[in-house]
């Protein structure tokens, strides 16, 4: 029964959310073929259909189109695969080009419906929309220091996405003492089943009090909210175990493979 209910979700989504989400701003979406990529984010990306069609040499040369695309550009580029793609010799090739693999995600989708419990949060712990770009600006500043890394273009790219679809992107923070503690957001996309849950970074010392749970449910009471029946995420070794013992199915992994000049 839950194999059944597995390869259904799992076929909803190759039907459903193989393209992508347009970012806003100066980003633009172009074909190449099967492949679907973005132009003008923070770095490249390409993803496609869950079969490529495109086999051996002529999948080669598919590949390192896209590697001299961007290169031209002198930008990064992901190409995001999944694990029960086809041709199952897509990620060998990408790595022959020069393609390295980072770290692999479950792809996870559960009923809105059945996660939209309501919120549950620490004490003095509040969770708040928000849509100014200083708050987007707090949001990259935490995603930094969770990661290691700069991530201050996350604050220009959530801008775009709220400026360009507005009802479709809820961005959402839980603060305490004015500091942001974790912050989440959840895509909407017109005549699609799924709602994406993207997000749910939270501070270190504030793990394991139930705040990325209650991120979880309030965006699956949003989704309920509009009809929408599924919520799916890309989740971190660190997130499965908490989505799955919320009631999420596993129904793939996928890798981003990335090429930098």
């Amino acid at each position: 029964m839950k194999d059944t209910l597995i390869n259904e979700l799992r076929t909803a989504y190759d039907a459903q959310l193989r393209g992508v989400t347009p970012p806003g701003g100066s980003a633009r979406i172009e074909s190449d073929g099967p492949l679907t990529r973005v132009v003008g984010w923070h770095r490249g990306f390409v993803t496609g259909p869950r079969d490529l069609g495109v086999y051996g040499d002529e999948l080669d040369t598919l590949i390192a189109r896209q590697r001299d695309f961007y290169a031209a550009r002198g930008e990064a580029v992901e190409w995001k695969t999944r694990a029960h793609d086809l041709p199952a010799d897509l990620p060998d090739r990408l790595t022959a080009a020069g393609f390295v693999a980072e770290d692999s995600e479950t792809v996870l989708i559960g009923q809105s419906a059945d996660l939209a419990e309501d919120p549950v949060l620490p004490d003095g712990v509040t969770l708040r929309r928000v849509a100014a770009r200083a708050d987007f600006q707090r949001i990259a500043a935490m995603e930094s220091a969770v990661w290691g890394e700069d991530w201050s273009w996350l604050a220009d790219d959530l801008a775009a996405r709220v400026e360009g679809a507005p009802e479709n992107t809820v961005v959402l923070v839980a603060e305490a003492h004015a500091e942001v503690v974790c912050a989440a957001w959840l895509v909407f996309k017109d005549g699609v089943d799924f709602a994406g849950l993207w997000g749910g970074s939270t501070l270190k010392e504030w793990r394991g009090q139930g705040i990325y749970r209650a991120m979880v449910a309030h965006r699956a009471r949003l989704a309920a909210a509009r009809d929408v029946p599924y919520v799916y995420v890309d989740a971190s070794a660190d997130s499965a175990p908490i989505l799955t013992r919320l009631g999420l199915h596993a129904v793939t992994t996928t890798t981003p493979y990335v090429w930098s000049p």
